[in-house]
């Protein structure tokens, strides 16, 4: 690892653009994280698989422009890069039109993927990754050799079943899930319970995952870390729109508990990242550092 960023970090799944009514911008969910993880200081690698066309390119150059490492995004004759048509209702919340199939539906395993994913600190991943059996196989075989694997449930009809997501989650060491996906799930897993922290507990225990954090849009976050909640009930800022701002809160917040801060304040902390860029149009906003701290003290 280079002793430059002492973290580092895999990101694994889908890389496209985002088709907006106006015009286009680069991202998927894996994008996403690992360009905040980066811009907080960690090494960071995408493996994902791009189309032999000018859209791939175009992605490639981006990712090299932002000192992420793209040798571990394949490129392939058989499909095109993947987009994404995006709405924006008035409150600022999208909806997605997700092309299948797509390039990033194919990954294939390889020697060089195999290492880099056993080398890093954490392994970042979603279920969406699973809708092709190609790109799910790859997976698969990756789990079993990172050695903390995080979770963004990021559910998209009609992209994933009950049952593979429940194999999901129990090879996770982390869960990150939104409101809603709390309540679906667990009425997949069957839950007896209504509560929100009851639930949260359930699928904790239910997977035999000790950390588990549920997103609620404006209104904040909970963290299960440990057998114990944290809470942080949202900072107040003006949506544009919200697209990536739970990907760079799960970026965050795993950064800043892998660097050893504690729950609360890598939840607070990966709260306010969010806000700010539900703050800013599109997903990889640039905030300084000094931005985010003066943010928190409003």
């Amino acid at each position: 690892m280079n002793t430059k960023y002492m973290l580092s970090v895999v990101s694994f799944g889908e890389v496209l653009w985002d088709l907006f009514p106006t015009h286009k911008k680069i991202g998927g969910a894996p994008l996403n994280v690992a360009l905040r993880m980066n811009s907080l200081g960690a090494e960071t690698t995408i493996i994902s698989r791009v189309g032999a066309d000018e859209d791939g390119n175009e992605i490639i150059s981006f990712i090299n422009n932002q000192d992420v490492s793209s040798d571990a995004i394949q490129i392939g004759e058989d499909y095109k890069t993947g987009v994404v048509n995006v709405m924006i209702n008035e409150k600022g919340n999208a909806s997605y039109d997700i092309h299948y199939p797509s390039s990033w539906d194919k990954i294939t395993p390889s020697k060089e993927m195999d290492e880099k994913v056993s080398e890093s600190d954490a392994f970042v991943f979603g279920s969406l990754i699973c809708r092709d059996e190609v790109s799910r196989s790859t997976l698969y075989d990756l789990l079993d050799k990172a050695k903390y694997k995080v979770l963004d449930a990021n559910l998209r009809a009609p992209y994933y079943t009950a049952d593979v997501l429940y194999e999901l989650m129990l090879k996770a060491d982390f869960i990150k899930l939104n409101d809603e996906e709390l309540y679906e799930i667990s009425q997949q897993l069957e839950s007896p319970y209504n509560s929100f922290e009851q639930n949260i507990k359930f699928i904790a225990e239910k997977t035999n995952t000790k950390h588990v954090c549920v997103t609620k849009g404006a209104f904040g976050a909970v963290l299960y870390y440990n057998d114990k909640f944290y809470y942080n009930s949202g900072y107040f800022i003006k949506v544009v729109d919200t697209v990536g701002a739970g990907d760079s809160f799960l970026a965050s917040l795993i950064v800043k508990l892998l660097r050893g801060k504690s729950p609360q304040k890598s939840l607070n902390y990966a709260c306010a990242v969010g806000a700010l860029v539900a703050g800013h149009e599109g997903a990889n906003p640039k905030i300084s550092e000094k931005e985010i701290t003066k943010f928190m003290m409003l």
